[in-house]
């Protein structure tokens, strides 16, 4: 039987290395890995920007962030761009939304029929403060980015993906006699922080087998002028009461890790209880990565792979298990939701339904395109993976050049070294087809500031806002 239904699971800040099936040594994730072994895993997989509410308006629409215009977390996707959930239902395609999506507000015309208990960003501004992004007049330090408490037990967030993950049950079973095709959004939380998880799955982890903080800066690591500047916005790692709490901060995530496989397990017993598995392609990744303690950073907004590396696995009936290494972007996936259905989708230039790339031989020479001007950005970073090459644009600072087939962790940069200066050149002009980091720059500090202005200045901006982590929807019931 055909797979005309499409499940698309998409959880958040779910570092790509930290599944079984992506060789973690440590993170439990039986259900992902079961998944990957019935279809393909993207191994070289990215977000267009490493902040959520930027990439998930770049995911809604198939466009780069400089082409949505949508920069940072106070500038939230309403639906007046296209996107693929207007593609599916031009094409009367029922498609629907469980859980966080991280848009503006539920009234929007987002390009879902019914959105299901949604997660949108506080108040319908979000987080309009850390718009301010002149070094000089930004506020650095508000709160505690990864939560008050870190360690076991259940936070608001762990409440609402058992929340979304029982309401996805229901929805599955409710559809199992229905023989339409249908396209169902699922949006779970896990891992981001706060770095709180039920006692269980904090279990799982033993302190003593965690690894040792990757190019700390205690260690001797001199991290890049521009990363500094930004890590100084929060400076999550300053912020830890004790080593031993920065050690229960990995064993919560690994457990978060673990909670959201669990949840993921429980959406796909679903999806074969209602008798849906033989008709069904399910899609799995996350929004971004997350830097987890490497460098001294936290958190993501980052162009290194901890935080601009995403998970990947799509998984078809009749599949075999297969590893895909040409490198790919959410922007592809966006794509491959309209395909899916016949639709077309006005998306940036080069971006491709996924299953025809797995198709294809693997093509390491693609190039794929990532952005950050949210949080804490004193200027636009630009990062672009092409074949070896990954390439880091700063503007106004000095770039960085790693070479990921003998340097994977990117722990030495090429960028000052005079046999690399062609490779240097060939990547910066790789990356001006794409855009004029300069003029995008300058665009998304001009776009900021007319919307603080909006908001009745620099005064007004700092008291809008959720102070860190996006609140959920109150839920009925909880636990």
């Amino acid at each position: 039987m055909s797979a005309r239904n499409l499940l698309i699971i998409m959880s958040d800040e779910h570092q790509a290395r930290a599944m079984g099936c992506a060789g973690h040594p440590l993170v439990k994730t039986p259900n992902l890995d079961r998944l990957a072994a019935r279809g393909t895993r993207f191994t070289n997989a990215y977000t267009p920007s490493p902040i959520c509410v930027p990439a998930r308006a770049s995911f809604a629409t198939g466009r780069y962030v400089h082409q949505t215009r949508l920069w940072d977390n106070a500038m939230p996707y309403d639906g007046r761009i296209p996107g693929w959930g207007h593609a599916l239902q031009a094409k009367g395609v029922p498609v629907e939304s469980i859980g966080k999506l991280h848009y503006r507000a539920k009234e929007d015309p987002a390009g879902f029929d019914v959105e299901h208990i949604p997660m949108h960003v506080a108040g319908g501004v979000g987080m309009v403060w850390a718009s301010i992004r002149a070094e000089e007049e930004r506020v650095l330090g508000r709160g505690r980015m990864l939560g008050d408490y870190i360690g076991p037990g259940h936070s608001k967030y762990t409440d609402y993906d058992e929340a979304v993950t029982a309401r996805t049950e229901q929805w599955l079973a409710e559809r199992g006699m229905d023989d339409d095709p249908w396209c169902l959004y699922v949006g779970l939380v896990a891992p981001h922080f706060p770095l709180v998880v039920p006692q269980a799955f904090y279990d799982l982890y033993a302190e003593d087998d965690l690894p040792d903080p990757k190019l700390h800066p205690s260690d001797g690591h001199r991290r890049h002028p521009w990363v500094e500047r930004q890590n100084a916005f929060m400076d999550s790692e300053a912020k830890f009461t004790s080593e031993a709490e920065r050690r229960a901060a990995l064993v919560s995530y690994f457990g978060l890790c673990t909670w959201l496989d669990h949840n993921v397990g429980r959406i796909l017993g679903a999806l074969e209880a209602a008798g849906l598995s033989d008709r069904t392609t399910v899609v799995y990744t996350s929004d971004h990565g997350e830097n987890l303690g490497a460098r001294g950073l936290w958190g993501k907004s980052a162009l290194y792979e901890e935080s601009a590396a995403v998970p990947l696995i799509m998984a078809s009936p009749g599949d075999a298990a297969q590893v895909c290494e040409t490198p790919v972007s959410l922007i592809d996936l966006s794509v491959t939701i309209a395909a899916h259905f016949g639709a077309a989708l006005n998306a940036s230039d080069g971006a491709r339904d996924l299953s025809e790339i797995a198709l294809e031989p693997d093509d390491p020479d693609r190039p794929v395109f990532s952005e950050y001007h949210a949080a804490g950005a004193v200027s636009g970073a630009f990062m672009l993976r092409r074949g070896r090459w990954k390439y880091h644009h700063y503007v106004g600072f000095e770039p960085e050049l790693f070479d990921l087939d003998t340097d994977p962790e990117e722990e030495v940069n090429l960028a000052p070294d005079p046999a690399h200066q062609a490779t240097l050149a060939m990547m910066e002009q790789a990356l001006r087809e794409i855009c004029d980091p300069d003029a995008v720059n300058a665009q998304a500090f001009a776009d900021q500031a007319a919307m603080i202005d909006r908001y009745g200045g620099r005064e007004a901006a700092l008291k809008l806002g959720a102070p860190g982590a996006t609140p959920p929807p109150k839920l009925e019931s909880t636990r």
